[in-house]
């Protein structure tokens, strides 16, 4: 039951959030109970989420219905957009509230589901949804659902398998409540698409959660393989075929095998990143991943994982380094600590995140809960560090549930403990008003940073709540098996159809082929190339329909730009190339105009059936300084 001080509390958090109560409020937060903290804190979040979602979100005027917008930060950095990573966790965090009595959630669960069925058919530099799917690889879309035409890390494969995980979690509650009907005809066809995406494209390389390598990344692999495995349990439940779901155990097989190196995860692989490969990914993973009926040796990679628990220890112990955290000096060594993304970070000079800093106390939570349920801790080589910290006199071997006050439950309270102790880091550092920015300064005195009222930083929040309160959403493991022995990579083409059951229109395409457009074009920090053309495929000479093409290839040596495009089978392309300068300063065409003739198609063939290998013809750019 809430106490008196703690409904006082809260009426001070709402009024500060609608601006109606002066800051003079010095004693919160950092000067109260963490309990009341925590219970002020989450109305603040759970509004500051739905303050930027549209078409009402009153942080947010402008966006479409349903679309979950990043932050109302409009410069510096611009997040004024929807991502559909981030929106599909945002929704997952309330689809589980909504499922734990929150019923005024379903208006915008409801919104959310017909705003990606028509995001699902639009055009962007990913490509289409029509005939492959490759559109929705796509990471951000404008806030009122129009493309995103900017150069970007694209695409991003994590946000199909986080949509199909938010929407199958909903599904899964309409249709315990009489709603299968629904379900089936109106969600589960964008759950298809989606769930065709992963099938496709689990085995190809793309840009990781943070949005600057391209390679394989722990968490879009995790996602992936939960959303497949939901995926065929769903698909059993409505009558429905999932043929892209048969790929779940070699997805698990690639998860169980390609990233461990026999002390932590590698949060990203099969690319050149200059890191060490301690991620936050990896921790974010498991936490979206939790489910409290899955053993702790389960291969769904749960936070009780021993494997898992070393990873959260080498992941937390590289942070502690004054050196790199200068705030985290303050703390001892068996407290919680702020938290950043990975060691080598440089944006925004690399500083402490609110979600991380609560995602490490949500996945000690999960980690109690499962021990707790389940009545023992098994401690082995692997996990014994982890351990250690927190309870000395610990050893390999299993502790069970004996009485009250025996090692099993000291253990569990050490724990317990270390949790509070991260929500702790986040209740000094968060501002009298309850906002939740992206990051918070590594340096004293640790002021929040970045792109304003995060709604990433918000949902983290509330689901970190979640757990500590005992709130589990359904179980989704019961499926799960061991990976096999030998892995065998591959993938299914997807079917594709635009879901016009939940709005979306009734988009068409003809026979398309593949061109691999590339250009040798020397640029500076800032400078972009761009394709433009005389087909509708590449805008028809309009450089706000232009073709953004990719860096991520570029070198001193060989500075290539290239995009993968699919066009009108047999049509003759007239195209040329473009700089986009920097600080506003006029675009710069090339001065020749190039012509090719686009293959026969090979129907359901998504192979690229055409290269180019050109070179900028041109003026070069030069910085306008900004």
């Amino acid at each position: 039951m809430r106490s008196r001080n703690t409904w006082s509390l809260l009426q001070v958090a709402r009024g500060l959030l609608l601006g109606s109560v002066s800051l003079v409020v010095a004693e919160w937060p950092q000067g109260v109970p963490l309990d009341d903290f925590i219970t002020a804190e989450r109305d603040i979040a759970l509004q500051g989420v739905l303050a930027n979602i549209g078409p009402s979100g009153t942080k947010v005027p402008g966006a479409g219905a349903g679309f979950v917008i990043a932050s109302p930060s409009r410069t510096s950095p611009p997040y004024f957009y929807t991502w559909t990573r981030d929106a599909a966790l945002t929704l997952k965090t309330l689809v589980d509230d909504f499922i734990f009595g929150n019923t005024a959630l379903r208006p915008y669960i409801d919104d959310y589901i017909h705003s990606q069925a028509i995001l699902q058919t639009v055009t962007n530099p990913s490509g289409t949804l029509l005939p492959n799917g490759g559109g929705l690889g796509e990471p951000k879309f404008n806030p009122d659902g129009s493309r995103y035409n900017g150069n970007w890390g694209r695409p991003q494969r994590d946000g199909p398998p986080l949509r199909a995980i938010a929407m199958i979690a909903y599904s899964n509650w309409l249709i315990e409540n009489g709603e299968l009907e629904r379900v089936n005809k109106t969600i589960w066809p964008v759950i298809a698409n989606d769930l065709s995406y992963v099938g496709q494209y689990w085995n190809s390389t793309g840009f990781d959660l943070w949005e600057e390598v391209s390679g394989s990344s722990f968490f879009t692999t995790h996602a992936q393989y939960r959303s497949l495995v939901e995926g065929a349990e769903l698909a059993q439940a409505l009558g429905q075929p999932c043929i892209a779901c048969a790929q779940a155990p070699q997805v698990l097989c690639f998860l169980d095998s390609a990233y461990w190196n026999g002390e932590y995860f590698t949060g990203n692989i099969n690319g050149n990143f200059n890191r060490g490969g301690v991620d936050a990914n990896v921790m974010l993973a498991s936490i979206a991943g939790f489910d409290i009926n899955a053993s702790c040796d389960s291969p769904s990679l749960q936070p009780c994982h021993s494997r898992m628990l070393s990873n959260f220890k080498v992941f937390v112990d590289t942070f502690r380094n004054p050196s790199l955290y200068p705030i985290n000096s303050q703390f001892p060594s068996t407290s919680g600590i702020a938290l950043g993304r990975y060691p080598e970070d440089i944006y925004y000079t690399g500083n402490p995140w609110y979600l991380i800093t609560t995602g490490a106390a949500e996945f000690l939570y999960d980690a109690v809960a499962r021990w707790s349920k389940q009545g023992f801790i098994t401690v082995d080589d692997t996990s014994l560090a982890f351990f250690k910290d927190l309870y000395p006199d610990i050893e390999a071997k299993t502790y069970k549930k004996c009485s009250k006050t025996g090692p099993f439950r000291q253990i569990l309270d050490a724990v317990t403990a270390y949790a509070d102790s991260f929500v702790s880091v986040v209740q000094q550092y968060t501002p009298s008003d309850g906002s939740l920015a992206e990051q918070f300064l590594k340096t004293a005195p640790g002021s929040p940073t970045s792109a304003s009222d995060l709604t990433w930083s918000y949902a983290a929040f509330v689901g970190m709540t979640h757990r500590r309160e005992g709130h589990f959403p359904p179980s989704w493991t019961q499926s799960v098996t061991p990976a096999p022995e030998t892995c065998s990579p591959g993938s299914i083409a997807g079917v594709y159809a635009p879901a016009t059951a939940a709005g979306a229109p009734n988009v068409t395409i003809g026979c398309t082929s593949t061109v691999l457009f590339v250009v040798n074009a020397s640029t500076y920090y800032g400078e972009n190339i761009y394709l433009s053309g005389n087909s509708s495929d590449l805008g028809k000479w309009d450089l706000n329909n232009a073709m953004p093409m990719q860096s991520s290839n570029y070198t001193d040596a060989r500075p290539m730009w290239f995009a993968q495009i699919p066009l009108t089978a047999g049509e003759t392309v007239t195209y040329k190339y473009a700089r986009e300068q920097d600080c506003g300063q006029p675009w710069i065409w090339e001065t020749v105009n190039r012509t090719l003739e686009v293959p026969a198609c090979v129907e359901g063939s998504t192979e690229v059936l055409l290269e180019t290998d050109d070179a900028f013809v041109g003026e070069r750019g030069s910085s306008g300084g900004c």
